[in-house]
């Protein structure tokens, strides 16, 4: 059973172009340094053959994996997302009720979660905690540090 991913636009348009990369880029580089490798005799014995080859592998099963999400994507229409409670695709402030600092994450797709950019992974402990949970609710949430109070002050697209 394929597993359903969700992206944004933009999300999605990185994975196609990841994947146009590695195919039109990555695919003849590795080809080209196997057949270098190939014309310089024995393979048995040729290190550059057998690490481009394991390069080679490698480079396949990512464009693979690309492939198959790709195929089970789908794109998730933000105008249409729910605010009330706290959805995949919500911009989420919270505040540590122990230490009084402000966090503002927006909750994504695995693959689109960058902590620097503020984008947080739909499955990670803190937004797992955060799933279903309404504006002024405070939440203790399993960290792998401990489990930490947060207050969900404010919900938006």
């Amino acid at each position: 059973m394929t597993k359903v991913s969700y992206f944004t636009e933009e999300g999605l348009q990185k994975l196609r172009e990841e994947l146009d990369r590695l195919k039109s880029v990555e695919r003849p580089s590795i080809s080209k340094q196997i057949a270098e490798a190939r014309d310089k005799g024995d393979l048995s014995e040729n290190a550059e053959y057998h690490a481009a080859k394991e390069a080679q592998g490698l480079l396949e099963m990512r464009i693979s994996r690309l492939e198959d999400t790709l195929a089970s994507a789908r794109v998730l229409d933000q105008s249409r997302i729910d605010t009330n409670t706290v959805q995949i695709m919500n911009t989420v402030t919270i505040r540590n009720i122990n230490n009084n600092t402000v966090m503002k994450y927006t909750i994504v797709s695995e693959t689109e979660a960058d902590l620097k950019a503020g984008k947080l992974s739909v499955s990670s402990p803190i937004a797992r905690g955060l799933l279903g949970r309404r504006t002024g609710e405070q939440v203790n949430i399993q960290v792998p540090s401990g489990t930490m109070l947060f207050e969900i002050m404010e919900i938006t697209r």
